[in-house]
C-alpha cells in the first residue's frame, strides 16, 4: 500500500506517522468488529461517502473498485446485518475492508493534501482511541480481549438488539460523512466532530459503565 501510495518517496518520518496511523486504523478495525451488521454496515457507508467525493467532488480512484466493494459489502450484509447472522467477517475480513479504505482515504489525502478527511472514520476512531485511554487508566492490558467498546455497552449491559446498535453507529457515520460533504470548513467540522463525539463518550460511559463493572 505504501509504494502505491508513493511514500517511500517522502521524507522518512512522514513515512514512520503514516506506518502508526495506518496500523492503528487497521486494529481500530478489528477491535470495534464486536456485533452483527457493525462492520460491513460501517463499511458502507464510509465507502459510499468515498464514491460520492470521487464521482462530484474530486476523483482520486477508479470507481470500478468503489463499485466492486459495495456489492460485496451488499452481500455481506444480507447475511450480518439481521439478529441471527449466518457469516462473520473475522480478523481476516475486519482488517482486509479497513486496509482497503485506508488505501482509498489515503489517495484521498494526498491527492487533496486535506488530512480533515479522517473523520469519515470519526466514530470509530473516537470509540476505540478513548477506550484504549480508558482501559490504560483502569491499568489493564490493553492487548486482552475485553468488553468495554461504547457499542458492546449498548449491547450487552443496556441490552439493546445488535442491529439497532450498527443501525445507530452507521447513522451517525453518514450525518457525519453527510456534514464533511457539503461544508466549506471540513477542519473546522472535523475538529468539532472529535470534540462532540468525545464528549458523548464521556458522558455515556460516566453513566453507563457502572453496568459493566456490576457485571464483573
Amino acid at each position: 500500500m505504501f509504494n502505491q501510495l508513493g511514500l517511500y518517496q517522502t521524507p522518512w518520518y512522514f513515512t514512520l506517522i503514516a506506518l502508526v496511523f495506518c496500523t492503528g486504523v487497521l486494529n481500530a478495525y478489528n477491535f470495534m468488529d464486536g456485533i452483527n451488521g457493525i462492520t460491513g454496515g460501517y463499511s458502507m457507508v464510509v465507502i459510499g461517502a468515498l464514491w460520492y467525493i470521487n464521482t462530484y467532488q474530486v476523483a482520486f480512484v477508479d470507481n470500478d473498485l468503489i463499485y466492486i466493494l459495495l456489492m460485496t459489502l451488499l452481500v455481506f450484509n444480507f447475511f450480518n446485518f439481521r439478529k441471527k447472522a449466518k457469516c462473520f467477517a473475522g480478523d481476516v475480513g475486519a482488517i482486509s475492508i479497513a486496509f482497503v479504505i485506508v488505501f482509498m482515504m489515503g489517495l484521498l489525502i494526498l491527492k487533496t493534501k486535506d488530512i480533515s478527511y479522517i473523520v469519515l472514520l470519526g466514530l470509530y476512531g473516537v470509540d476505540a482511541i478513548l477506550t484504549i485511554i480508558h482501559r490504560l487508566m483502569l491499568k489493564e492490558n490493553i492487548f486482552k480481549p475485553h468488553r468495554k467498546h461504547l457499542f458492546q455497552i449498548m449491547a450487552n449491559e443496556l441490552k439493546m438488539p445488535h442491529v439497532v446498535v450498527s443501525s445507530i453507529y452507521c447513522a451517525l457515520q453518514g450525518v457525519i460523512a453527510i456534514g464533511l460533504i457539503l461544508t466549506e470548513h471540513r477542519y473546522w467540522f472535523a475538529f468539532g466532530v472529535i470534540v462532540v463525539l468525545s464528549i458523548v463518550y464521556l458522558i455515556f460511559m460516566k453513566k453507563f459503565f457502572k453496568l459493566h463493572l456490576r457485571v464483573l
